[in-house]
């Protein structure tokens, strides 16, 4: 699937799920909890649902509040190495997993967070995944 056809293959219910699946694994998680500790957790998932929804074809509300993703600005202030990032892969990829979306849009959304998450690693550290 490509990935302007992923909006119109799970509309905006479909990355509410995502994003929902994804969230509820956050706060009892050893590496990421403590990364959003006295963080509004509902906002960072509507950030990132509303992120999504502007990069796949959707609305545009992210850009309307927020403007340029500036995805690695964003993220400096958290210790991403590749430990974190695999753990947000794993959680994610469970995420993808339960929220139950067609195969083809799972595999290409599974490809965007993967080249993404390692876009954002900006602290030396090992995966801790083979």
């Amino acid at each position: 699937m490509e990935e302007q056809d992923i909006f119109s293959a799970i509309g905006e219910e479909g990355f509410v799920r995502l994003v929902s699946a994804f969230y509820k694994q956050i706060p009892q998680d050893d590496i990421l909890g403590p990364m959003y500790a006295g963080r509004d957790l509902a906002e960072a998932e509507r950030r990132l649902c509303d992120f999504l929804l502007f990069r796949f074809g959707g609305a545009m509300r992210y850009i309307e509040e927020r403007g340029h993703p500036r995805l690695r600005v964003r993220h400096n202030p958290f210790p991403i190495d590749a430990a974190a990032r695999d753990r947000w892969m794993q959680l994610m990829a469970s995420a993808l997993r339960n929220a139950a979306l067609p195969g083809d849009a799972e595999m290409a959304l599974k490809s965007f967070f993967e080249q993404t998450s390692t876009f954002l690693i900006n602290r030396p550290g090992t995966a801790t995944l083979p």
